[in-house]
């Protein structure tokens, strides 16, 4: 390109197309030997098109915490909003609140989660993680000693489970939230499968002359009916703890018997 050459854009073109027009070129009056006009036609630029770069897709920002130090905040940041959520309600949370209560700032929670729902996903998800260990336990615990036993133990697992819930901050909420919210849906759904699964694998071999998808509607149907016993412990205040838990149990024992 000779020296002093210029750049101009070609606005028609949908890429940018950059013109390079030297001395001599412009509206064909300037010689670029003698510096008189020329009768000449200008010559013909040579059009160079350069590509637009592309844009790179956004990368997800969010990771999981996995130093201690990560998974403290982590931690803290649920903690937090189980308790804002207990206080405020799901509308009224926010993540500014969140940071604000915990005393952090907006980054460090957005490191980790990338709006409110992401955080009472994780809280959901945090609060259904205990309760499945419960029952998990406990179908290590009865399973092998056969279908009566575990019959025999529903109220215990259903005991433990309340005290779970119990322990956990704004977990009435969080629960009231995964029903509520569309975009939490997925989290108590997926949670209550892999459960109905665990269960399936237990029962299965006890119950043989049931088919399998019989056992697995059956016990998905349990597993709805036990943690709506759960959540009416938290709600109902007409009828004692111990007899809601008492009376569940027992429609459960019939319902879970061949």
């Amino acid at each position: 390109m000779p020296p002093g050459a210029r750049f101009f854009a070609n606005r028609d073109a949908r890429a940018p197309i950059l013109t390079p027009i030297g001395p001599g070129a412009l509206k064909g009056t300037a010689s670029s030997v003698s510096g008189e006009t020329s009768k000449r036609p200008p010559r013909k630029a040579n059009l160079i098109t350069v590509p637009l770069p592309q844009r790179e897709p956004r990368r997800n920002a969010v990771v999981a915490p996995r130093q201690d130090r990560a998974v403290q905040t982590y931690e803290r940041l649920l903690d937090v909003a189980g308790e804002l959520l207990a206080e405020l309600g799901i509308d009224q949370i926010s993540t500014n609140l969140i940071c604000a209560r915990a005393g952090m700032t907006p980054p460090a929670l957005y490191r980790y989660f990338r709006n409110k729902y992401a955080v009472l996903e994780a809280l959901g998800r945090r609060l259904m993680d205990r309760q499945n260990a419960v029952l998990f336990d406990w179908l290590d615990t009865y399973g092998p000693l056969g279908l009566q036993a575990l019959s025999d133990s529903v109220e215990e697992l259903l005991h433990a489970t309340a005290r779970v819930t119990a322990s956990e901050v704004g977990a009435v909420w969080t629960l009231r939230a995964l029903r509520a919210v569309p975009q939490l849906t997925h989290v108590r759904i997926d949670s209550h499968r892999l459960v109905t699964d665990r269960m399936a694998e237990v029962y299965a071999p006890l119950m043989p002359d049931l088919p399998r998808d019989v056992l697995w509607r059956r016990l998905r149907i349990s597993v709805e009916f036990g943690f709506a016993a759960d959540e009416m412990l938290n709600e109902e205040t007409l009828i004692p703890r111990d007899d809601i838990i008492a009376d569940a149990a027992l429609i459960l024992r019939h319902a879970l018997l061949p």
